[in-house]
């Protein structure tokens, strides 16, 4: 079967990590999928948001340890330049305009980590378990984990996080700030799909203006991001969806967004 399956329903595209048998430890089959899937659906018109997830009892175990022994022993300048084009992946995360759901089914760990605190959202399981996990294997992270967690969890917790390797249980990552959302397991796909058909129901170009705005926000000075909205909402408020919203609210109906 393939390690990555991708559906798609309502403007809902699901990417599914398909490796339940390691806890859905990264492959190259994984990384080179999410670089061509999420590129491809980030220009799907058709599409408003995308939900990230793991098959059986894990979100992502991280790297394959089974396989880091034979990659570390590499050329520095081969071993660095994989880790690069592995990065590619969160980095596509961020810059895609599509919001990105995590839908986090177990166990988060190491480039799990990362790539789960790459995603715009968490909605976690309760049986989600969350950790850095790299010091343990004697490694300092990838992924842009480092600049996410921080990010999400402030600098002494991050720190905490990554010098020690401890695990911490979703409760635990709802009260940092590590996810949005913890519901009983049973109930993790119908809350985050709702949410995720509730996203891709507004208007689709607005969306991606916003997750602009949000992530110069993240780095950027208050005058910058101040400029960039101001761009941002001249371009939004040209767009057929505004005038849209604008006509249904005079006339006190639903509106019908076209993603134009």
């Amino acid at each position: 079967m393939a390690d990555l399956i991708e559906t798609v329903e309502d403007g809902v595209a699901t990417l599914t990590l398909n490796r339940p048998e390691n806890l859905n430890a990264l492959s190259d089959e994984i990384r080179l999928g999410l670089l061509e899937s999420i590129a491809r659906l980030g220009a799907d018109t058709a599409i408003g948001c995308i939900v990230l997830t793991g098959a059986g009892r894990g979100f992502c175990a991280g790297g394959d340890v089974k396989t880091m022994g034979s990659r570390s022993a590499r050329p520095f300048e081969e071993r660095a330049g994989g880790i690069l084009q592995s990065g590619r992946v969160p980095m596509l995360m961020h810059n895609t305009a599509k919001p990105i759901i995590g839908m986090i089914n177990g166990v988060a760990v190491g480039a799990g980590l990362g790539m789960a605190t790459a995603c715009d959202v968490r909605v976690a399981g309760r049986s989600a378990r969350f950790g850095t996990g790299f010091i343990k294997i004697g490694l300092s992270g990838d992924w842009g984990a480092t600049w996410t967690l921080t990010r999400l969890v402030g600098t002494a917790k991050a720190r905490e996080l990554f010098f020690t390797g401890d695990m911490i249980d979703a409760d635990e990552a709802l009260r940092i700030g590590l996810v949005n959302k913890v519901v009983d397991d049973a109930e993790l796909m119908t809350t985050t799909m709702a949410m995720a058909r509730r996203i891709a129901s507004m208007p689709h170009v607005a969306l991606g203006y916003t997750k602009r705005n949000l992530a110069a926000a993240e780095t950027g000075n208050f005058v910058g991001c101040m400029d960039i909205e101001a761009f941002n909402q001249a371009r939004c408020s040209q767009l057929e969806d505004h005038r849209e919203a604008v006509a249904a609210f005079k006339e006190k109906r639903r509106p019908v967004f076209t993603g134009r």
